[in-house]
């Protein structure tokens, strides 16, 4: 066995997960809580603290139904793999990549950041009628932000 595999075997996937209320306070604190967390597993997290805060404050303006909250889960592999999970209650809502907005448009620039800032991202059912937004992105030193989107 080589020894990249059986370091691969040995260190633990580290998972976080936590719900917060469908509001702006609940979306800012998965930010917050993500850069605390990130930080606390000894990894830097400008990268995913944007990509956080863009689908955080996704599901509570497109995705809130009064009386249900959202749920934040960070899943980091030892490759340093980082998946976010933002579930929400409206399923029936699919978020896309917009068309191109004009300059002075106050929205419309969220999933541009998430796709510039991650390797990959997408959706998936969630159980009563929610979906889940992911996304992977490899954490790396000295994270710097995406070019102009």
């Amino acid at each position: 066995m080589s020894q990249k595999s059986l370091a691969e075997i040995t260190t633990p996937v580290r998972h976080f997960t936590i719900q917060l209320s469908a509001t702006r306070r609940g979306a800012r604190l998965a930010r917050l809580l993500t850069e605390r967390q990130l930080d606390e597993w000894g990894e830097p997290y400008d990268a995913a603290a944007q990509v956080v805060a863009e689908l955080a404050s996704n599901a509570v303006l497109h995705g809130h139904v009064r009386g249900r909250d959202f749920r934040l889960g960070l899943k980091l592999r030892p490759d340093r793999m980082l998946r976010i999970e933002v579930t929400d209650a409206r399923g029936d809502r699919i978020p896309r990549v917009p068309d191109p907005v004009e300059k002075d448009a106050e929205g419309g620039r969220g999933l541009r950041i998430v796709e510039a800032y991650t390797d990959r991202w997408g959706v998936t059912e969630a159980p009563a009628n929610a979906k889940t937004v992911w996304a992977e992105l490899t954490l790396r030193n000295g994270d710097l932000p995406p070019p102009s989107i």
